[in-house]
């Protein structure tokens, strides 16, 4: 989802704001070569009065070809537009990729439970996860409304009873709880479905 919502944003604020797609671009620098149908010859036939007038760009999606017209001035105009779109993608990946986002992507939602899961991890791999975790409190989920967390272990462990407002105090009382709990709990073979259905289970969870 957040990769979708990531093309989205390219597309509206890389290409599309400014007419930089393909079909866009063709028609502001030349016409399309045209066919139409001939009833004597009972089939469609493209006009030839172009041919060797113009340099032609045959579409590979369709098959169109146009007749470029435009001067070198404004081809170097779109080469311009096209690299400065281009650092808009790489901007956005790198952000995509970066911090907490690259292990939990992009979360949009304003109301969401995160449960915690730790299997049989060492002592090592518990802390790492701690840490991503606090990532995505300190970044990501001080940016929306409410939150909860959620350990599955055979006896459930709740931050809170339900959602709470998010605050940098919330945050930070969340963060400490992280870290306060024991690497080694009893675990269930339903454990993991259980916690699951108790996230689900506050209807103002959205995700």
């Amino acid at each position: 989802q957040s990769l979708v919502s990531s093309s989205k944003w390219l597309q509206h604020y890389g290409l599309k704001r400014n007419k930089l797609s393909l079909s866009q671009i063709l028609s502001q620098v030349g016409f399309q070569h045209r066919k139409d149908y001939v009833t004597t010859l009972g089939k469609p036939v493209a006009s030839r009065y172009a041919d060797g007038l113009f340099p032609q760009y045959k579409r590979a999606q369709d098959g169109s070809v146009y007749n470029l017209t435009a001067k070198k001035e404004l081809i170097l105009h779109f080469v311009d537009c096209l690299i400065g779109a281009i650092e808009l993608y790489k901007q956005r990946m790198e952000w995509l990729t970066s911090e907490s986002r690259q292990i939990f992507g992009v979360i949009q939602e304003q109301c969401i439970v995160i449960v915690l899961d730790f299997g049989t991890a060492t002592p090592t791999e518990f802390d790492l996860c701690r840490d991503a975790l606090s990532m995505v409190l300190v970044e990501q989920v001080i940016r929306i409304s409410r939150f909860n967390l959620i350990r599955a272990a055979q006896d459930l462990m709740k931050w809170q009873q339900e959602c709470t407002p998010v605050s940098e105090h919330t945050v930070k009382s969340a963060v400490t709880w992280l870290w306060k709990l024991d690497h080694m709990t009893a675990v269930s073979h339903t454990s993991s479905a259980e916690a699951l259905l108790e996230a689900m289970g506050d209807e103002a969870v959205s995700s």
